[in-house]
């Protein structure tokens, strides 16, 4: 529901590209106010690009308690994502494995091109010095360190499950420490590659702006929605640019959203096999699950989602809510099941024990890690201007409760409903989790 939400909006961009320019370049658009300057002028109120992306894609209203109707050009393209995540995951991981091949390489394609017109612009050697090298002092700062843990969490998929189901589809000695290396070596060499590619394009566009670079540098949704935009429309061929440029967005999109979907579906016909094994079953599933999921994200392109969307990022997608789940686990697979022991599976399932330092990080370092959030959590604000009404935080609090209240209440469930003393009930290992004597 979160993710897909990105892939709508990149659509969008992507159909707006194919012009005969671009949409967000000039000011003399039905979207545009009277006070508006475009892309290459400074020192005025609004800029072109902002416009377009707050009055002709969002058409944000004032605060989430100004919902308004909803935007039919984004629920259109929300449908079409979906349309497009449901055929890659119809077949399960035969046609995922498939899909992949081409969603996983072609944004490193899109990456090279847009990293080797990058480095060919004015200003961008002073934007790779700036990505180089950062303000030492703001490694101070908390918000930093968890706002990077946040993005690890997410980059890497730990504690949402979908490395857990997509796992389940290996040999039991497969490797899986190495895979694990090799996942985090890969993931943050990408990472460190496309910081390139967009820092050199930022200091193109502060020496075209002439401004400093920390004052085009952006996060979050402005640093794909605006800061890019605004960078394409100055270079030539924008429109080539443009297009190049959220195509590689697209597919990154839907490498993150289909295996989410995938993730989704071997969990429901793991606990359920006698009834979604059955492959036309499986796909009524999936149909299901996508078309909830439609439904569900309409309210994000309202004219008020943007304020939705971020509170269910800030509360359900990212930080706490990982950082709950990769506590609970930790827990239980440290202190309830004994981290030696688990060490111990690893090395059955391997041939070799991991790192020592391994069961440091599950008995020590991740709970400290989730104590220290709390401590230092702070109250969504929208654009750190913003403040939520106090339903808001609320409706926060029960996106945050919606996923991580399965994990007690499913416990519950599993205690009360076998027969025999909590004791016994609680562990005794299941009789398909018996592995055979090696």
């Amino acid at each position: 529901v979160y993710y897909i939400i990105i892939l709508a909006w990149t659509l969008l961009y992507l159909f707006s590209s194919f012009g005969s320019e671009l949409p967000w370049v000039s000011c003399n658009n039905s979207w545009n106010t009277g006070n508006t300057h475009s892309h290459n002028q400074t020192g005025n109120t609004s800029s072109s690009v902002v416009e377009f992306w707050e009055r002709r894609i969002l058409g944000l209203s004032y605060g989430i308690d100004e919902i308004g109707s909803i935007r039919w050009d984004l629920a259109l393209c929300l449908l079409l994502a979906w349309i497009l995540c449901y055929f890659c995951v119809w077949n399960g991981v035969k046609s995922t494995g498939k899909v992949v091949y081409f969603t996983a390489t072609f944004p490193y394609v899109m990456l090279v091109v847009l990293l080797v017109r990058g480095l060919t612009l004015p200003g961008a050697k002073e934007g790779i010095m700036f990505y180089l090298y950062p303000d030492p002092s703001r490694l101070a700062d908390p918000e930093v360190w968890m706002d990077a843990g946040s993005q690890i969490f997410y980059s890497y998929g730990v504690c949402t499950g979908v490395l857990t189901s997509l796992g389940s589809y290996n040999k039991y000695n497969n490797n899986c420490y190495r895979d694990c290396i090799f996942l985090c070596l890969l993931n943050s060499f990408t990472s460190f590659v496309a910081g390139f590619a967009i820092f050199s394009v930022l200091g193109f566009m502060a020496k075209e702006q002439g401004v400093d670079i920390s004052l085009v540098a952006e996060s979050g949704p402005g640093l794909a929605f605006i800061a890019y935009p605004r960078a394409v429309a100055l270079m030539p061929f924008p429109q080539l640019w443009a297009v190049f440029f959220f195509v590689m967005i697209l597919f990154l999109g839907l490498d993150s959203e289909f295996v989410y979907q995938e993730a989704m579906v071997t969990t429901i016909s793991d606990l359920y096999p006698s009834v979604f094994r059955n492959a036309c079953r499986r796909k009524l599933l999936l149909l299901a699950i996508c078309a909830s999921g439609f439904l569900v994200g309409l309210v994000m392109v309202t004219e008020g989602g943007l304020y939705v969307f971020q509170l269910f990022d800030y509360y359900a997608c990212s930080g706490m809510t990982l950082l709950l789940f990769a506590c609970l686990q930790s827990v239980c697979v440290s202190w309830v099941y004994g981290s030696d022991r688990h060490y111990d599976n690893i090395k059955d399932m391997i041939g070799y024990h991991p790192w020592p330092f391994m069961k440091y990080c599950w008995k020590y370092l991740t709970p400290c890690t989730f104590v220290f959030s709390l401590v230092k959590y702070t109250p969504l604000k929208f654009n750190n201007v913003y403040e939520y009404p106090w339903w808001g935080y609320a409706l926060g609090g029960f996106f945050t409760l919606s996923s991580t209240l399965m994990v007690p209440l499913w416990m519950l469930y599993a205690v009360t409903s076998k027969p025999g003393s909590l004791t016994k009930v609680t562990f005794s290992p299941e009789k398909r989790f018996h592995l055979p004597f090696m």
